[in-house]
């Protein structure tokens, strides 16, 4: 099972980063620009700065294949790119999925499949999911159900946090997801393990104060309304070049999306992973000045905020 580094000047695999999702109505004029241009689309956008955008509305619902087929179009441009996806939460967070479920959940991802394009199939279950002897059967079922896929599983209670579980992903040849997520209670820690060819990181912010809030006057984008700073971002690349050195292929997503939050610390990452200035949407660097120092060109136009200290 994949788990030490490699020795030091050991190749490492490819590192794919970017955002979760990228239908966000608060993401206008702050990633996306305030007037689009005709024919704009926001997965195209993004395919310009990111090699990798995690699929979120396939969690809601199986992915319509028509939807899919548009976007395999829309990213064409980047040969490079690859989605990852989350799998339906009928199988990660309730009960009674059956073999009509998993037909729809495979027509949509059929065809990012067999494009060639689809990295990783996300299996994303909840804090509540404990490691019991019910729970890992059922996670069983569901590796083995789709297990023509890349598979990943990320689960967020410490009780998974166990040699025979990761030794479990390798024998089904699943992927284990490296979290930061808000440290309460027994929540699993950050970590930099791979159990199989594929290696994933998750950055979820770091809000407690609203990570397993049930008040309602609290938005539910709070959860996410988190800008990672630099100093909290360096151990996650270091983490993220240890997976990358056990693995052939490591996505990092960012999560942390209220704002084009999870864009900004995407980009600080890619430059802190390969030391080279990044491109910047052009409204993203006038709402966050902190990107100016690693952008590969000078602003379209004057900011309007000063830079801030170094």
């Amino acid at each position: 099972m994949p788990s030490k580094s490699k020795p030091d000047g050991a190749r490492r695999g490819r590192i794919l980063v970017g955002p979760a999702g990228w239908s966000y109505s608060d993401w206008n004029g702050i990633v996306y620009p305030a007037r689009r241009p005709r024919g704009f689309h926001e997965a195209a956008y993004l395919s310009e700065f990111f090699d990798t955008i995690e699929i979120n509305t396939s969690f809601y619902n199986p992915l319509r294949p028509d939807f899919a087929a548009q976007w395999l179009e829309l990213v064409a441009g980047n040969p490079r790119f690859l989605f990852t996806a989350k799998l339906w939460q009928k199988f990660t967070h309730e009960e009674g999925a059956n073999a009509a479920d998993e037909k729809a959940v495979r027509m949509g991802f059929d065809v990012l499949h067999g494009a060639g394009r689809l990295g990783a199939v996300l299996l994303q279950f909840p804090f509540s999911f404990h490691n019991t002897p019910e729970n890992l059967a059922r996670l069983r079922q569901i590796l083995d159900a789709f297990r023509d896929y890349p598979l990943v599983v990320e689960v967020r209670h410490a009780s998974w946090a166990l040699p025979e579980f990761y030794a479990f992903l390798h024998e089904h040849n699943a992927g284990i997801c490296n979290i930061d997520q808000p440290l309460i209670g027994r929540s699993i820690k950050p970590g930099e393990r791979a159990t199989s060819g594929l290696g994933y990181v998750r950055l979820h912010g770091r809000r407690a104060d609203t990570w397993f809030s049930d008040d309602p006057d609290v938005a539910s984008h709070e959860r996410y309304n988190y800008l990672y700073s630099e100093r909290e971002l360096e151990p996650w690349a270091r983490r993220i070049r240890l997976v990358a050195e056990q693995t052939e292929t490591t996505f990092v997503i960012s999560n942390n999306h209220f704002e084009g939050k999870a864009v900004v610390n995407a980009l600080q990452l890619i430059h802190m992973l390969t030391g080279s200035k990044v491109k910047v949407p052009e409204t993203l660097r006038h709402r966050y000045p902190e990107l100016e120092p690693i952008a590969d060109a000078p602003s379209q136009e004057p900011t309007l905020f000063p830079l801030p200290p170094k």
